[in-house]
């Protein structure tokens, strides 16, 4: 064997070692990603989860079409974890959680399930539900402060992801001031659940999220406002009742 032919065989052999093991280099950050994103949401491969959907105000089981596209930004999430869903209305879903990942759409007004899980999961957060106008309809309150709806400008939405104790599968929370807010919320899940993953792992959260200009813009412009876990998480203080003496 000449030596051009020795070096041009050498050349191809350390061609196709540098190929495979960048082939497995990239399989192993390929799987390490996915195990990490099947952790982050309790949807280890073939497993099964709950989206637990709202109603439409005014029409009997129809679902809002920002709630729709809401749904498949999730449905995309939960098959890429090798998963399976299951939707149910929210008046059907009557069982406990842990068992199943869970992800829940709307506010307490069109969900049930929802007010069920703010009351006994987040019973900082108040929301409005009066159904009289009024500069604080819809509004959030989080602890001692509170968040008004502007209709088209400024939105609120909740991003929880809570569990009930170790081992448990989470429950995520979308619960906006608005349809679309519901649906910019699962967005902002979908783009920064990595980023979300390296500040929480698999601990609880409640982000407050802010949707600009959905006038204009529709889901895409939010806002971070805050990480709003403790104050969201701790009963508010039951006003206290003065009781004067009479004589």
């Amino acid at each position: 064997m000449t030596d051009d032919v020795r070096n041009i065989v050498l050349g191809v052999i350390a061609a196709g070692i540098s190929a495979c093991l960048g082939w497995l280099a990239r399989t192993h950050l390929w799987r390490r990603r996915l195990r990490r994103k099947q952790a982050f949401f309790g949807l280890p491969g073939n497993s099964e989860c709950l989206l637990v959907v709202n109603r439409f105000a005014g029409a009997e089981g129809s679902v809002h079409r920002h709630d729709t596209f809401a749904l498949l930004e999730l449905s995309a999430l939960i098959k890429d974890c090798s998963a399976h869903a299951r939707i149910l209305s929210h008046d059907v879903a009557q069982q406990g959680f842990g068992e199943r990942t869970e992800f829940c759409i709307g506010g307490p007004v069109s969900n049930q399930r929802m007010a069920a899980h703010l009351h006994s999961l987040l019973p900082g957060v108040k929301i409005n539900t009066d159904p009289e106008p009024s500069p604080d309809r819809a509004s959030f309150q989080v602890g001692p402060e509170r968040y008004r709806l502007e209709p088209g400008v400024n939105e609120y939405v909740l991003l929880a992801r809570l569990t009930g104790g170790q081992g448990a599968r989470p429950v995520f929370l979308f619960c906006g001031q608005r349809a679309i807010t519901n649906q910019a919320a699962t967005r902002y899940l979908a783009r920064n659940h990595e980023k979300l993953w390296r500040r929480h792992g698999n601990s609880s959260f409640c982000l407050l999220l802010k949707v600009t200009n959905s006038q204009a813009y529709g889901p895409d412009v939010v806002e971070l406002v805050g990480d709003v876990t403790r104050a969201a998480q701790e009963p508010v203080p039951a006003p206290r009742t003065s009781h004067r003496a009479t004589g």
